[in-house]
């Protein structure tokens, strides 16, 4: 049932779709082992950062990789495990609260660009690396401040854009690439250049977290480095990222599957640049771009599908499509609907699903 409430209807698809996966969840396991299940990769490193430090659990061998998350979600849950003890269940609440904040700015985005706001919240919830959304992963988080803080640029009110856009800045480092797509927006938005220097806030937090490693290693590109050393995220031509990556996905291992998810992420990814290019909607594609040549001049090809859940102008593009041509949607659910259900399950059963 859709109301005429753009918010309204965003926090009924997102509070339904997470008591579904609750419930589906949750069937046969107990309380303890249900939260268990969640902290599993990136998020059992968040719990790690927030309890111990960049220095990781002194009773285990340091783990070069911790510096590349970023303190926001870290500092959340800190704060959150002040009153919830489990810190499973800390994750598992920021990224309940925060992806309710998300979805109703998506929805208020969508309408602003003249669709209607359900679709494009519908689009997100059922991607299939949704999951992520409501696992303690810095996802909701980011995207929380973010869409908050397009909406703030695309009503010309740059304090506060700037403001959420350095929030942001302080989760992932996507926020960088958030800051200079508000530089092409402010500049094709045609507003007072008195009002330019307030575009400097959102790399802010980037520098100070850049600055925190160096005083501690002396190294100011230590969020970089941990990615090199803990994942591979060395640079590689984009031919050689495809023809690594390929090869990995023709495999037979228990990763092969995972690799194929990234090539079609990367397609994914290729077509909506292409997409937002055609529609000259460049501030957007600098947001995107930036991620998508970060993203496949790495070494092999590694979490596209889970970074394309940030990409919010995909959603609101496939909104002002849906919109005018509801057959969209509803082949839209039907297929990626299951593909969000199959990743869910990988994800719970300790598969990498993104």
């Amino acid at each position: 049932m859709i109301t005429r409430s753009a918010r309204l209807d965003a926090l009924l698809l997102w509070c339904g779709s997470r008591a579904g996966l609750l419930v589906a969840t949750l069937l046969g396991a107990s309380l303890a082992g249900y939260l268990e299940r969640w902290r599993r990769w990136d998020a059992e490193l968040f719990v790690t950062i927030a309890r111990h430090g960049y220095d990781g659990d002194p009773g285990r061998p340091i783990d070069d990789g911790l510096p590349a998350f970023f303190p926001g979600m870290p500092l959340a849950l800190r704060l959150v495990n002040l009153v919830v003890s489990d810190w499973a269940a800390c994750g598992l609440l920021i990224s309940l609260v925060s992806g309710a904040v998300a979805v109703v700015a998506l929805a208020r985005l969508a309408e602003l660009e003249g669709a209607d706001g359900w679709i494009a919240v519908t689009a997100l919830l059922l991607f299939p690396t949704a999951v992520f959304l409501s696992a303690g992963y810095s996802e909701s988080l980011f995207l929380a401040f973010a869409i908050p803080a397009w909406l703030a640029a695309r009503q010309k009110r740059w304090p506060l854009a700037v403001a959420l856009a350095a929030g942001a800045s302080c989760v992932r480092i996507t926020g960088l690439f958030l800051a200079l797509a508000l530089v092409v927006e402010f500049r094709t938005g045609r507003s007072p250049l008195r009002q330019a220097g307030w575009l400097a806030v959102p790399i802010l937090p980037v520098v100070a977290y850049a600055y925190y490693h160096f005083t501690r290693t002396g190294d100011w590109l230590a969020w970089k480095h941990a990615q090199e050393a803990g994942w591979g995220r060395e640079f590689a031509w984009p031919w050689e990222a495809w023809r690594t990556t390929w090869g990995s996905a023709m495999g037979t291992d228990e990763f092969a599957m995972a690799f194929r998810m990234e090539i079609a992420g990367a397609v994914l990814a290729v077509a909506a640049l292409a997409w937002l290019c055609a529609q000259r909607r460049w501030s957007e594609v600098v947001y995107t771009g930036t991620q998508a040549g970060a993203l496949m001049t790495s070494a092999y090809y590694l979490s596209i599908p889970r970074s394309l859940l940030l990409w919010f102008p995909l959603w609101t593009a496939i909104a002002r499509l849906a919109t005018r041509r509801r057959w969209v949607i509803v082949l839209y659910v039907a297929i990626s609907g299951p593909l969000m259900l199959l990743d869910t399950s990988r994800f719970l059963s300790g598969a990498w699903a993104g």
